[in-house]
């Protein structure tokens, strides 16, 4: 068939006096190509976009939500909240370092419970994604696909994921744990008394560390084709990788 082909395709040219070598190249090569050397539709950088936020996110947000996803990951790993670095340095000064450590396991592992929640807040967020924006980030930096969502959906996306992060605290006894050592630390003569807002804290780290997760395979689906698991994702990356 691929002979025939070749063969008409000489034959009519031959009658074409004005037709160049380079011509038949380029006729035969689009032939053989079939649909796969035409331009992608702005439609199709818009969908492209949006399955490729909705991997990056199935994929992070399942990697974040294994057991260790966040506490053994240094990139996403929930410390002690800083803004009261003090207390966790004076606890483990006295003697208290094991029920601080209980406190920061069970703090991630609440991250993790939570993060299994995530992917269908993200999806419904990416799904308003134009066609304007999703050229902008396909020709934009390895993680501008997530800036955008990080820019445009943080607020929304706190405020959904807020009682989940706390349902998920309470569920892994990182709540009580903080009540008590906080408690513990008040106690201490000539300190000065706090009691910072912990579910706040550990929203903000679990979305930092989705974030964080996402971006990461963001920039994987762009620069390795073997991250490009469907068809659509590998003809609009594709595309931009040959410009």
């Amino acid at each position: 068939m691929k002979k025939l082909l070749y063969t008409s395709l000489f034959a009519l040219t031959l009658g074409a006096s004005a037709c160049t070598v380079a011509d038949v190249q380029r006729t035969m090569d689009g032939v053989m190509a079939g649909t796969a050397g035409a331009p992608v539709t702005q439609n199709e950088v818009a969908s492209g976009l949006k399955q490729a936020l909705e991997v990056g996110i199935k994929n992070g947000s399942n990697q974040a939500s294994q057991t260790d996803g966040y506490y053994r990951n240094p990139l996403i790993r929930i410390p002690f909240p800083e803004d009261v670095q003090r207390v966790e340095n004076t606890l483990r000064q006295v003697g208290l370092g094991n029920e601080v450590d209980k406190f920061i396991l069970t703090l991630n592992r609440g991250a993790e419970d939570a993060a299994k929640s995530a992917v269908p807040i993200f999806v419904s967020a990416i799904r308003q994604l134009t066609i304007a924006d999703a050229w902008a980030i396909l020709r934009g930096d390895k993680d501008a696909a997530t800036q955008y969502l990080k820019r445009t959906t943080s607020q929304q996306l706190y405020n959904t994921f807020n009682p989940i992060m706390v349902t998920s605290l309470e569920k892994t006894n990182a709540t009580r744990y903080y009540t008590d050592i906080v408690n513990q630390y008040n106690k201490i003569p000539l300190t000065q008394k706090v009691n910072p807002d912990l579910d706040d804290y550990a929203t903000q780290k679990a979305i930092d560390g989705l974030f964080v997760m996402i971006a990461q395979e963001e920039a994987e689906i762009r620069e390795n084709p073997v991250a490009r698991t469907t068809e659509l994702l590998r003809r609009v990356f594709a595309k931009e990788n040959q410009s």
